[in-house]
């Protein structure tokens, strides 16, 4: 069992109740929680969208999504515990009137539980509704309370920069910051707050974390899928704004701050904006040195075939969205400087994996014979994120024998074989945080903008300048040549891990 703090009574709102977000993430999320002994004795649960739902229908729905995706199973008696705390509020959310119903609930909620509950509202609806759904909660005088209630916001954070800071403008004048919780489902995941740990519990690492002992870094996040049937969402994405502008530079981040003099939310996002404002800004006449893209064609993918993006549903059929995109980046600061981060993504790539490279400059090697040279390896750390969760250490070790023949060794921590029982899910972890208001692993305004002036340039680039090769990357591949040349320049290749045995 995993240990949890006892938090005060809640009421969750979910807009969007009857979409995929909550049937497949939140539900199962708070369901765990609940399973965990997690959630307060007092809480309330509201799903709120347009759909009806006659009698018990809405129950049945959401224990469809626990049976198919929640990591609990057999969970009959659990359920029909957990259902009590879950109601359903069919309403228009553009129509300002039936908010009034919101205030009601919340009422007597207050009444019920013989407490003022701490009220979340969580925007599970498409970007284009969440401005008319904050515009309206906002004449509502429960959310002036600003030490009980919280909204949650999920990507994307605009569609650039500009209506960025217009969705941060818009949100001020309903919602303190404190009040507001911008959810990446990445800072969730186990690992990634492991990587906290690991810099600075351990005095190993922090001594030799810059660029003196780091000769570069790399952060891979790539996909086996295509767009699953999400053409007409991605065409007005791509992969620099759905992966890199938020995920990865999160992940960036964590390996390039500072150490924090405290846990406190605000210090660890403090230390997270400097490495953002450090980042160099790529003038746009030297994007295509420091970043490439791609787009999949038609081809096979673990023996099956598949088509080009091109000719997935919802997309045009000459589009110019990327599928791919590699950046190379520089953290222009005293720890970091010359040190570079090559970052990529895509989608029909050859594995599904999410891992960070920490590549350490080479040891000189005079003191051993010309032997001892031929396998000579720099040291490496490797974070794996998912689907694995593991963090491995290689160094150098000598062969059995006479002769001084040496060996790259691996050292491997795994969260599988170290700890019994499952972790918890990104969601589940975010979740709780939220109930809790600890705002440590959420983006704050200032972050969400400083990550958008980052990638700006590249992205004006590219919507100016029309790629003539497109499609240029088969399926289970790693990518467009692009690619690999943008790191070939600097004299380094990217590392492609070797697929993990299955015992």
């Amino acid at each position: 069992m995993l240990d949890y703090k006892k938090i005060s009574p809640m009421l969750i709102f979910i807009f969007g109740g009857s979409g995929d977000l909550n049937y497949r993430k939140l539900n199962p999320a708070l369901f765990n929680l609940f399973m965990d002994k997690a959630m307060p004795d007092n809480f309330s649960i509201v799903g709120i969208a347009r759909s009806e739902y006659p009698g018990n229908e809405y129950e049945k729905h959401l224990k469809e999504g626990i049976d198919n995706f929640s990591r609990r199973k057999d969970s009959h008696e659990e359920w029909k515990n957990f259902s009590k705390h879950i109601t359903y509020l069919p309403m228009d959310v553009n129509n300002e009137k039936e908010y009034a119903k919101i205030s009601k609930i919340a009422k007597d909620t207050e009444t019920k539980f013989g407490v003022h509950p701490n009220i979340i509202f969580y925007m599970a609806v498409a970007p284009q509704l969440v401005p008319t759904i904050v515009k309206n909660l906002g004449t509502l005088e429960i959310c002036h309370d600003t030490k009980c209630t919280r909204i949650v916001i999920e990507k994307p954070f605009g569609h650039d920069l500009e209506s960025a800071k217009e969705m941060n403008k818009m949100l001020a004048k309903f919602f303190t910051e404190e009040q507001i919780f911008r959810i990446d489902h990445y800072l969730g995941k186990e690992t990634v707050q492991n990587i906290l740990a690991l810099r600075f519990a351990n005095a190993l690492f922090e001594p030799i974390w810059n660029r003196n002992y780091i000769d570069h870094v790399q952060i891979t996040a790539s996909e086996t899928v295509g767009v699953e049937g999400r053409g007409g969402y991605y065409e007005n994405s791509g992969a620099l704004r759905d992966m890199i502008q938020n995920h990865i530079l999160q992940l960036l981040c964590m390996i390039g701050m500072e150490a924090p003099v405290s846990f406190d939310a605000n210090e660890i996002r403090n230390k997270k904006v400097d490495v953002l404002n450090a980042l160099r800004r790529i003038s746009k006449d030297e994007v295509q040195n420091y970043a490439a893209r791609g787009q999949y064609s038609g081809g096979w993918m673990q023996g099956e075939k598949v088509a080009g993006y091109r000719e997935e549903k919802g997309v045009a059929p000459e589009s110019n969205t990327e599928t791919f995109a590699a950046v190379k980046f520089f953290i222009d600061n005293w720890r970091w400087q010359g040190v570079p981060f090559y970052v990529r993504t895509g989608k029909h790539l050859h594995e599904k994996t999410t891992v960070l490279t920490i590549q350490f400059k080479p040891a000189p090697a005079y003191a051993f014979p010309k032997e001892a040279a031929e396998t000579w390896r720099p040291n490496r750390l490797t974070i794996s994120i998912a689907p694995e969760m593991d963090i491995c250490l290689r160094f150098q070790a000598k062969r059995p024998g006479q002769t001084m023949i040496l060996s790259p060794v691996d050292m491997v921590f795994n969260y599988q074989d170290e700890y019994d029982g499952e972790e918890p899910e990104a969601y589940e972890t975010l979740l709780y945080d939220v109930m809790e208001g600890d705002a440590t692993l959420f983006m704050r305004a200032d972050q969400v903008e400083a990550a958008w002036e980052v990638v700006m340039p590249i992205i004006d680039v590219w919507h100016a300048r029309k790629p003539i090769d497109f499609p240029n990357y088969s399926p289970d591949s790693w990518g467009p040549e692009d690619a690999e040349a943008l790191i070939a320049r600097d004299g380094h290749n990217w590392i492609n891990m070797a697929p993990k045995r299955k015992d």
